[in-house]
């Protein structure tokens, strides 16, 4: 083994004695360790037959009752896994960025199960749809918070939801509801957060803007040209008035081409004395933005925000542009770590898989940092795992044709 991989090792066991406490006895806690690296490994398909063949086991159902019945919090290794990332991503400007994934799935037992649109796809399909948050630094990007969408046909029918092992007291809560969850959650958390961004599905809620404002952070949310601005017309009015010279080019980030740069305008937008002063001083300024893909100068995207006043338009743009880094995070943690691949329906048992595919997806993610850092050759994806990204950046330049894909992780 070579002292890099010797390094990796030990950082992995200190990354399971991080969190092996949640577990009360110690078969759990051994399973959940070869769940982890079975999920890190270069499985074909990281079902319960496949991870746990892949960790010696005869049958796969000790890693079945460690995602079913067994006594663990996976709520409590989501805490963990915050603190894990806010001690080797963490960064003063760090972005939490806001998105929902899908996962197809078959039948009509699966928690949350039902046809709806999922943006995986592109396409109204049968799936569950999760709402996620991750972190994103200079330094790194990884997953740290997850909800399961609930629709009315499963929370209005308890039945079902007793069936799948929905609690009680689980009731009806919107994607934006979710997500504003996960917000207060991760800034009560170690992780340093100075700026939100999300899409336009939670941007253009007036009280997902709100909570962030009463929360005191800084956000870019992308916002449909229909969305009116405390300018007072539509947005996309205000910048068709906006002369040639208010457009600039910049870069909003690296990509796996080259620097991804758009014609950029920014509007400054009257404060609102309630939240942008204190103490009779401007403390915040708002701004409307505006981003132009320059081989499609039609196709304009827009944004709100809201930032300290020592903020220009440059960090604008960058934040606007780092949320690129969530999708980098679905496919790295789909396509590795067998995020998208569990064979289970209960409900307590997606949240179980899918916080330690967060876990061995986090692991990949400070470890690619540290060995950035120490100017280490990266860790070489397995020869699948590879093919896989090829398949996703694929079908990324079908779907954001004027966007590069960010680079794959190492």
């Amino acid at each position: 083994m070579s002292e890099q991989a010797e390094t990796w090792d030990r950082d992995l066991e200190d990354l399971f004695t991080t969190i092996g406490h949640h577990f009360g006895r110690v078969e759990p806690r051994r399973r959940m360790r070869d769940y982890v690296r079975a999920l890190l490994a270069p499985v074909a398909r990281k079902n319960s037959w496949q991870l746990a063949e892949q960790a010696g086991h005869r049958t796969p159902d000790g890693l079945q009752h460690l995602l079913s019945r067994a006594r663990w919090n996976p709520d409590g290794i989501r805490d963990d896994l915050q603190t894990y990332i806010a001690e080797r991503l963490g960064r003063s400007d760090g972005v939490l960025i806001l998105d929902d994934t899908g996962f197809l799935k078959k039948g009509t037992t699966s928690a949350g199960v039902q046809r709806q649109y999922s943006g995986t796809a592109g396409r109204t399909e049968n799936c569950q749809i999760g709402v996620f948050a991750a972190y994103a630094t200079t330094v790194g990007r990884a997953l740290v918070d997850r909800e399961l969408y609930l629709p009315k046909s499963w929370t209005e029918d308890r039945e079902r939801c007793h069936a799948a092992k929905v609690p009680d007291e689980r009731e009806f809560a919107t994607k934006n509801t979710l997500a504003a969850a996960i917000v207060r959650r991760a800034l009560a958390s170690p992780l340093p957060i100075a700026w939100v961004t999300a899409d336009a599905a939670y941007g253009q809620d007036n009280g997902f803007r709100r909570m962030l404002e009463n929360s005191g952070v800084g956000y870019v949310l992308a916002v449909p040209k229909s969305q009116f601005s405390l300018a007072g017309p539509r947005i996309e009015m205000a910048f068709e008035r906006a002369p040639d010279q208010a457009w600039e080019r910049r870069s909003c980030g690296a990509g796996a081409k080259g620097q991804r740069e758009y014609d950029w305008a920014a509007l400054q937008l009257r404060p609102v004395d309630e939240y942008d002063h204190q103490d009779g001083v401007l403390i915040r300024r708002r701004w409307a933005l505006a981003r132009r893909s320059l081989s499609r100068p039609d196709e304009i995207a827009y944004y709100l925000a809201y930032t300290p006043l020592d903020v220009g338009v440059e960090e604008l743009v960058r934040v606007a542009g780092i949320r690129w880094a969530i999708e980098e995070c679905f496919q790295a943690a789909k396509n590795e770590c067998g995020l998208d691949e569990y064979e289970v329906r209960r409900y307590v048992s997606w949240y179980r898989h899918i916080t330690l595919a967060m876990v061995a997806h986090a692991f990949l993610a400070a470890m690619s940092a540290q060995a950035a850092e120490k100017g280490d050759p990266p860790m070489r994806l397995p020869r699948s795992s590879r093919s896989q990204w090829q398949k996703c950046a694929d079908s990324w330049q079908l779907t954001h044709p004027d966007t590069p894909m960010p680079a794959s992780m190492p």
